[in-house]
């Protein structure tokens, strides 16, 4: 749970396997390893990508190292991510019921 929002590991999205998905905030979340640094992997991965973002998602990607190394630099970056995605998305004003 970040700032109120669930996120779900190992989701199916289309007809790939999300490392962590918000379905409400339609993110995902992508830890890269080493093996992405591979020209066909990295070719695959941006395909990948561009049809996760026709479909309305937004995909931030890190690195097994940033992960492990400067979690605290990933949470901010997310959490910066849905600051913004709430000041774009305001939730709807309480209907009066006069």
């Amino acid at each position: 749970m970040m700032l109120g929002y669930q996120f779900r590991r190992q989701r199916p999205v289309l007809n790939y396997l999300a490392d962590f998905m918000c379905k409400e905030l339609k993110l995902i979340i992508e830890v890269d390893g080493g093996s992405h640094n591979d020209d066909e992997i990295y070719r695959n991965d941006l395909k990948r990508q561009g049809e996760l973002e026709k479909a309305g998602f937004t995909v931030l990607r890190f690195s097994d190292e940033e992960v492990l190394k400067n979690i605290n630099n990933v949470t901010r970056t997310l959490e910066g991510w849905i600051e913004e995605f709430r000041k774009k998305n305001p939730p709807p004003a309480p209907s009066s019921g006069g």
